[in-house]
């Protein structure tokens, strides 16, 4: 219920702004603030008025905030959504991701990967979506790789234990 509330402001915010990246660079950070339980706690308190977690939030924005952006949080103040601010950042950044075509992933290994190991396998899943994909690092305890974009809803896993199950099956049914 809450994402389908954040899309819909989400959608409005990017129909007014006339400089989205900035306003998103802007609520990425905002979001970060307001996703710490300190600030959660307040922006769903109920002894604190809607009026004063306006004025916080839009203290954090500054004074040289865009006007658009300014009077999205007033709007989601008086209508008690301000604690969305997260959800609906995300709603962004993954509309963003899809009009760029540009996405963000991870790469969880026990062992770090090279440079060239990680362009290579950006490389790989450009051919394979058609997106460019920028991917991080992660260290796990998995013995052998994962990748996962989750915005293009890809996940791939390639880890010894079920290497070696998979084998034993074939063999198995070969016999």
């Amino acid at each position: 219920m809450e994402e389908l509330i954040a899309k819909r402001y989400a959608q409005a915010l990017s129909s007014v702004s006339k400089d989205l990246p900035a306003v998103l660079e802007v609520l990425n950070l905002v979001s970060e603030v307001t996703a710490t339980d300190e600030v959660k706690s307040a922006l769903t308190s109920p002894i604190v008025s809607s009026e004063k977690k306006t004025e916080m939030i839009l203290a954090a924005l500054g004074k040289d905030a865009d006007g658009a952006l300014v009077n999205f949080v007033k709007i989601l103040g008086e209508n008690n959504r301000l604690d969305l601010l997260p959800a609906i950042t995300k709603v962004l950044n993954s509309d963003q991701q899809r009009i760029s075509n540009n996405y963000e992933g991870v790469v969880k290994s026990a062992s770090t990967l090279d440079a060239k190991a990680l362009a290579d396998l950006e490389k790989t899943l450009k051919k394979y979506t058609g997106s460019t994909i920028k991917l991080t690092q992660e260290k796990t305890d998995l013995e052998g790789l994962r990748v996962s974009v989750d915005d293009l809803g890809i996940e791939v896993n390639f880890s010894k234990q079920r290497v070696k199950e998979q084998l034993i099956d074939f063999i198995k049914k070969s016999l």
